[in-house]
């Protein structure tokens, strides 16, 4: 006998793939990736999808959170915080650990745990370390969970500059001069660290600029003019990374450039770029978040330069084995020649972010940008490919 005809049971049923949006997470780049969870929950098409919101807290306990993307913005030049948005101060949200199943359970300490119901896709906007950085990748793939973006290798190059740095250069990408101070060097001997760096000031000036190796958002970097200020920045820098990444200068004009993933490869966006900010030494965490400084998109280039850096940011993110989406960062010289800074692997993906900015010149609108990426992962196996 035909069932074809038989009601459906709600087993049977078509349902709509379950997104779990990951947001928060334990890095000093909490609060903006709270703020891109909200631009991704309003984004999201609820026709096409269901959506289930759930925040790291700073401390590592997931937690269930309200769909409430509106609770999610910059306040008074304060980030929001998982903690406000949590449902409660002690449940916590599990993820499957067996790649047989994709039931997420959630439980309360003398509450029976409640099952969520299986999750098809995971949209991890989290920035910097346990999140960013390949630990959460490789979670997922322990779970068998498809996921936007990166895997767990493009994820930790991405993460760690000067690894990034040595990727781009074996792969012929020009970088700008650098030294690293890694956490052994400086606690056996800080003068010769010190040394290290103030030889790259006297082979190529200052201002030197002192950072975090594995960090984003602009988060402890500091402009160096001279000697006297090379201690604090240290200082600062290791307050989010015991390894840290001194970079000479490069003059010439910030360009950026998107690339996203289509069904035939990735593609790059029209380039942006991005003017010295007036009330900041340099394009910093306030110039990008909270003061909003404008990029200026297209960026004016000649055809000949827009084709070329386009060129190589699909090459830097083939470099790095990249999936989904990459924002790369470049330094065009006086000389005419592209330097690229870095890519972000999970970049700043709120509306008035550079990435969405050049996609939406490029003739993608944001809520397609999302449903693409969530497209492209749910495309993907998990493990190797």
């Amino acid at each position: 006998m035909s069932t074809e005809n038989l009601p459906q049971t709600p087993q049977q049923a078509a349902r709509k793939p379950r997104v779990a949006v990951v947001f928060g997470g334990r890095s000093s780049e909490h609060g903006i990736s709270v703020v891109t969870a909200g631009a991704v929950l309003r984004a999201l098409d609820r026709t096409k999808y269901e959506v289930l919101p759930i925040g790291i807290t700073r401390d590592g306990r997931w937690a269930l959170t309200a769909d409430e993307p509106e609770r999610m913005a910059i306040t008074d030049r304060r980030t929001p915080s998982v903690d406000d948005l949590a449902e409660s101060g002690e449940g916590g949200v599990v993820l499957p650990v067996d790649p047989a199943s994709r039931e997420v359970v959630y439980s309360e300490p003398g509450s029976v745990p409640k099952a969520l119901g299986e999750v098809d896709v995971v949209f991890p906007v989290l920035h910097g370390p346990y999140g960013e950085d390949g630990t959460l990748q490789g979670l997922l793939e322990l779970s068998g969970v498809p996921y936007v973006g990166a895997g767990v290798l493009a994820s930790a190059v991405g993460q760690d500059k000067e690894y990034m740095k040595r990727v781009f250069t074996s792969f012929g990408l020009k970088v700008g001069p650098y030294v690293v101070i890694r956490p052994r060097e400086w606690q056996q001997d800080e003068q010769a660290a010190r040394r290290k760096i103030v030889d790259l000031a006297g082979e190529h000036g200052w201002p030197l600029f002192v950072k975090p190796a594995r960090a984003g958002s602009s988060i402890g970097i500091t402009k160096v003019d001279d000697l006297s200020g090379l201690d604090e920045a240290i200082a600062e820098a290791q307050r989010h990374d015991p390894k840290i990444l001194v970079e000479a200068a490069v003059r010439g004009r910030e360009i950026e450039c998107g690339v996203l993933e289509f069904e035939d490869g990735p593609r790059a966006s029209v380039p942006a770029e991005i003017p010295p900010p007036d009330a900041h030494a340099y394009y910093d965490f306030d110039a990008k978040y909270i003061d909003s400084t404008p990029g200026v998109v297209p960026a004016p280039l000649t055809g000949q330069e827009t084709a070329e850096v386009r060129r190589l940011a699909v090459e830097a993110f083939e470099a790095a084995s990249c999936e989904g989406l990459v924002r790369a960062d470049f330094f065009l010289t006086e000389d005419g020649e592209f330097v690229i800074n870095e890519i972000n692997t999970m970049p700043g993906f709120t509306p008035i972010s550079m990435y969405p900015q050049m996609w939406q010149a490029s003739g993608i609108e944001y809520p397609e940008l999302v449903d693409r990426l969530i497209q492209a992962a749910l495309r993907r196996s998990t493990g190797l490919r």
